[in-house]
Formats: structure tokens, C-alpha cells, sequence
């Protein structure tokens, strides 16, 4: 390579770096206007910050070689308009256990990689075929289905490394089988694997789905591990990370009561997620909203129908809010109360 094109090839990293930064600084801008008259989400504020700020640093180091084109689509997910729901719970459980936010940023970086992949994939036409996320454009709409999918897997690996570099040996171990376990065949992507099975399109591969198969019993399966799953092992992640410095392993009776929060918080989540699809707008959730409907798919509200949906949320939330008092974060108690309520 000859010296001006070392130099061509430095000031186009640079250029893309600041294409990157400016969509990470957009997208910051718009989540604090979305978020300025709720008073959690007020408080939670300097966490989102600074899990943003973490998560600028670690796409820069995960992306540092990469191709230009891979780097744009990775941000671009990476840094659409979002709660930052998971990174919190990993703060938040660390915050609760004796840590400090510093310690959960690598785990919360991590647990946000793994989710923006998810949303990726899930939005591909083999999957869910959506084509508005968080109120822009998905993936695969913006770049194509070939990049949404590198995307996908870079945010994927790159979480691994993430983790690997930010923590002692020992914690960044049982993080990463932690994380491989919530998001792998036993936790998320089990659950979506079930969730396509219920509606019959995994053709060739499984008999057609049973009145069992469209049960409450089994949608509460589907979503323990499509949702659920990560929930736990975001707080399961912010209790390793607390003891990351200390010669100790996790306190059992923590990581029961961050268990026993996830459990009763995904599926709050989901719940009143199911209930925005048949009540609320694209204008306020940023997505398609009536889809599952249209396409049969396995529902609380369809289920239970909405009042029911209600009433089974208020107690989910209730029993969240108690685990976290048991832990002893009185901002994972509002959070909890926060999720049942939200019309986004």
C-alpha cells in the first residue's frame, strides 16, 4: 500500500467514525425528547447517557477494521430511538448488589448488542416482516437483507467481546455463559423458534401447531424465553458485575430475587406490549401496530381478550415490584409500576 492511500484509507475511517458519532448524538437527542416528561425515565436519564456514551466506545472498538457499510448499519440499529430498557436492569441489579454503574457498562453494552440484533433479525421478512422500528426505517429496509443480517451477527459476536475485555477472567466467564444461555436455544431464540412454530411457519420442520399450542400456558412459555430470558440474564449480568472487583462469587439470595423479578417483569412487558398492538398508534410506539392480528399470531389480548390482558399485567407488575424491593432497588420497583403504564 503506498503511503497516500494509508492516508486516503485513515481519513475515511475518520469520516465513517464521524458518520457513526452522528447518529449516536441524533439518536440521544430524540430519546431525551421522548423521555422528558416521564419522571422515571427523568431519573434514569444520567443512566441512558452513560450507557450511550459506554456504547459509542464499544461499537468503535468492535468495529475498528471493519467495512464502512457494516459499521453504518450496525450504528444505525445500535442507535435508533430506544429506553434502553435492558442496559438499565443490568445498572440497576449492579447498583442493587453493592456495584457501581462503571461495572455494569460493559454487561449493559453487551445485553443492548444482543437485543439490537435480535430487532434486526426479527424484523426480516423470513421472521416478523416489519418495516418500522422505534419510527425509522428497519434494518434491512435502509441497507438491504444482506447487511441487516451481518449487522445482526456482528452486534452479536461483538457483545462476547465486549464482556470478554471489560471484566477479571471470572466474571467475564459466567458473563458470557450467562449471556449465551439467555440469548441462545434455551432463551431468546428458543422463543422465537416457538413463537413461529405456533403460527405454523416452520414448514417441513415441526407438525402443525394443537389447540395446546395456542394456550396461555404455552404463549407464557413462548415468552419467558423470547423476552423473559434476557430480562434475567440483564440482572443476572448487573449481579456478576457488582462482584467483579471483590474475591466473592453472586449472593444466591440476590440473584433469587433478580430471577423472580425478571420472571414476573417480562411477562408483564409482554403483556402490555401485546395490549399496545390492539390499542395504541404507530405515532406513539414507532412500529407497525394491528400486525398481529392480521396475522393470527398467538396473543394475551387474543387470548384473554383486553380486559383480562389488564388485569393479568397489574398482577404481573405487582409481583415484580415486590422482587425488587426484596432485592432492594426502589427504582426497579417504579420500573416495574413504569411498564404496566406505558402507551409506547
Amino acid at each position: 500500500m503506498t503511503p497516500g492511500s494509508i492516508t486516503d484509507d485513515v481519513q475515511s475511517r475518520l469520516a465513517l467514525q464521524r458518520k457513526v458519532d452522528n447518529i449516536a448524538s441524533s439518536s440521544e437527542a430524540d430519546c431525551g425528547s421522548v423521555s422528558a416528561g416521564d419522571r422515571l425515565m427523568a431519573d434514569l436519564k444520567s443512566r441512558q447517557d452513560r450507557v450511550d456514551q459506554a456504547l459509542r466506545a464499544a461499537l468503535r472498538d468492535v468495529t475498528r477494521d471493519a467495512p464502512p457499510a457494516l459499521a453504518e448499519a450496525m450504528a444505525y440499529s445500535l442507535f435508533s430511538p430506544g429506553k434502553r430498557l435492558r442496559p438499565l436492569l443490568v445498572a440497576l441489579a449492579c447498583e442493587a448488589t453493592g456495584g457501581t454503574l462503571e461495572l455494569a457498562l460493559p454487561s449493559a453494552c453487551a445485553v443492548e448488542m444482543i437485543h439490537t440484533y435480535s430487532l434486526i433479525h426479527d424484523d426480516l421478512p423470513a421472521m416478523d416482516d416489519d418495516d418500522l422500528r422505534r419510527g425509522q426505517p428497519t434494518c434491512h429496509k435502509k441497507f438491504g437483507e444482506a447487511l441487516a443480517i451481518l449487522a445482526g451477527d456482528a452486534l452479536l459476536t461483538g457483545a462476547f467481546e465486549v464482556i470478554a475485555a471489560g471484566y477479571p477472567a471470572r466474571t467475564a466467564a459466567v458473563s458470557c455463559v450467562e449471556l449465551a444461555r439467555g440469548s441462545g436455544a434455551v432463551g431468546m431464540v428458543g422463543g422465537q423458534t416457538l413463537d413461529l412454530e405456533a403460527e405454523g411457519r416452520l414448514s417441513g420442520a415441526t407438525p402443525a401447531p394443537t389447540e395446546k399450542d395456542r394456550g396461555v400456558d404455552h404463549l407464557e412459555n413462548i415468552h419467558r424465553r423470547k423476552t423473559g430470558a434476557l430480562f434475567r440474564s440483564s440482572l443476572r449480568l448487573g449481579v456478576f458485575a457488582a462482584q467483579a472487583e471483590r474475591s466473592v462469587g453472586a449472593d444466591p439470595k440476590a440473584l433469587k430475587a433478580a430471577d423472580d423479578f425478571a420472571a414476573a417483569f417480562g411477562l408483564a412487558f409482554q403483556v402490555t406490549d401485546d395490549l399496545l398492538d390492539v390499542e395504541s398508534t404507530a405515532d406513539k410506539t414507532g412500529k407497525r401496530v394491528g400486525k398481529d392480528a392480521a396475522r393470527g399470531k398467538l396473543t394475551y389480548p387474543g387470548l384473554l381478550g383486553v380486559e383480562e390482558s389488564r388485569r393479568r399485567a397489574g398482577e404481573l407488575g405487582q409481583q415484580a415490584v415486590a422482587a425488587a424491593e426484596q432485592l432492594g432497588s426502589a427504582l426497579l420497583a417504579d420500573l416495574a409500576r413504569y411498564v404496566v403504564q406505558r402507551d409506547r
